[in-house]
């Protein structure tokens, strides 16, 4: 079992995301408020507090939503997850990995700074099945 450690989101695409504290799940759409809202498979981005890590040991500041992901998690090794499998999030949210890792346009700042980025090798992104808020502090959860 793992944990959020935070609830990012953001007004507009391609930027930094903020942590909110807490955000709402909405069923085939995303986290309420986020500029990602409404996205068909990346509804929701997850990152492994544990891949941020690897960055900041490359010697960069970064913190929890500089690489635009929507939860940040400890305790779960995301990316091993295979398509499919099914999240709970606290005592409502279920969620399907709907895609793992991503492609990116262009190098990021976050590249450009250290020569590496882990969202694209380590990130998962997933649809929304059941609608309920997600805090700071909830308990996530592999449930198939």
């Amino acid at each position: 079992m793992g944990k959020i450690l935070s609830v990012n989101l953001s007004d507009k695409k391609g930027e930094k995301k903020r942590n909110a504290g807490a955000a709402r799940a909405l069923v085939g759409r995303g986290l309420e408020n986020d500029a990602h809202l409404d996205m068909t498979v990346r509804q929701i981005s997850l990152l492994a507090s544990e891949s941020v890590e690897k960055i900041r040991q490359k010697g960069l500041p970064v913190e929890y939503g500089d690489f635009a992901e929507n939860l940040t998690t400890e305790g779960i090794e995301l990316f091993t997850l295979p398509l499919g499998a099914r999240l709970k999030i606290g005592n409502d949210v279920l969620v399907e990995v709907s895609q793992i890792g991503k492609t990116c346009l262009a190098p990021c700042a976050i590249y450009h700074a250290v020569g590496d980025c882990v969202m694209p090798r380590e990130g998962i992104f997933v649809r929304v099945l059941t609608e309920g808020d997600i805090r700071v502090g909830d308990s996530i959860s592999v449930v198939s």
